[in-house]
């Protein structure tokens, strides 16, 4: 894992080049904001994973997304966000992220999600557990590696990870019905992949995500919080997300501990 998380830290060093000026917004075809940031970050990661794992395809964001056809006898490939929470990076308030998972056989086996902004690195693993780091490139005394789940000390609140500005009906009606069965019952919100990582600290219990994402968006943040105990499974179904469909969307899900 430790190119896996060097390539991200790379890849976030040069985000925060192009963050720190007056940068210019493009616009992709479906008009979400593109910015220089998201190219060069996916080039920097590319460059590292081909380096160290020639032998695994990459399907990021910003690269070449190609046909089902050539992408179904994958066993296992990189999947890349190389700036998830673009409107966070435009917005400048830090909530954005750099996402990198391994996919094997349709499961996120292991995700890095580094937020550079924040300095704060996120590591999941199968088998070996997920971890927070901050302050990743501060001096080494700053810096301290934290097992996933945090330890908790309100256990009484459920706290849900939802827009306050903008709840969708069916993520109020789940807000509802949790309203129905807990006494208190509190909403956090956050910018991009670290909403799942809320989940995978355990400082929130759900994140039900009735909107559309896409494979890439999700990933590593599944792997993080599947390997800190935690679950996200199709919406109404008790099966996981599974990666490399035909139809990169994802279906809705709930992420919960």
């Amino acid at each position: 894992m430790k190119h896996v998380i060097q390539a991200a830290l790379e890849a976030g060093q040069e985000i925060m080049k192009i963050y720190d000026t007056d940068f210019d917004v493009e616009y992709k075809e479906d008009e979400s904001p593109l910015t220089i940031a998201d190219q060069r970050s996916h080039d920097v990661i590319k460059a590292r994973l081909q380096q160290h794992t020639p032998e695994i395809p990459i399907l990021s964001e910003e690269g070449q997304h190609l046909p089902y056809e050539e992408r179904k006898e994958w066993k296992e490939f990189w999947l890349v966000d190389p700036i998830d929470g673009t409107k966070e990076f435009i917005k400048k308030n830090g909530e954005f992220t750099v996402n990198i998972a391994l996919v094997r056989n349709g499961k996120p086996v292991s995700g890095v999600i580094y937020a550079p902004a924040l300095d704060t690195l996120y590591v999941g693993e199968e088998g070996k557990g997920a971890y927070k780091v901050q302050s990743v490139l501060g001096e080494s005394e700053e810096r301290a590696l934290e097992p996933l789940p945090l330890s908790r000390q309100d256990t009484q609140t459920i706290r849900v990870v939802a827009s306050r500005s903008h709840m969708s009906d069916e993520t109020e009606a789940f807000i509802s019905e949790l309203e129905d069965q807990y006494d208190r019952v509190e909403t956090v919100s956050a910018g991009s992949s670290l909403k799942l990582c809320l989940i995978a600290e355990g400082v929130a219990d759900y994140y039900p995500r009735y909107a559309p994402t896409m494979e890439w968006d999700t990933g590593a943040g599944q792997a993080i919080v599947e390997c800190s105990g935690g679950i996200v499974n199709v919406a109404e179904e008790e099966t996981p997300l599974l990666y490399n469909k035909p139809d990169l969307l994802n279906p809705w899900f709930v992420a919960s501990r």
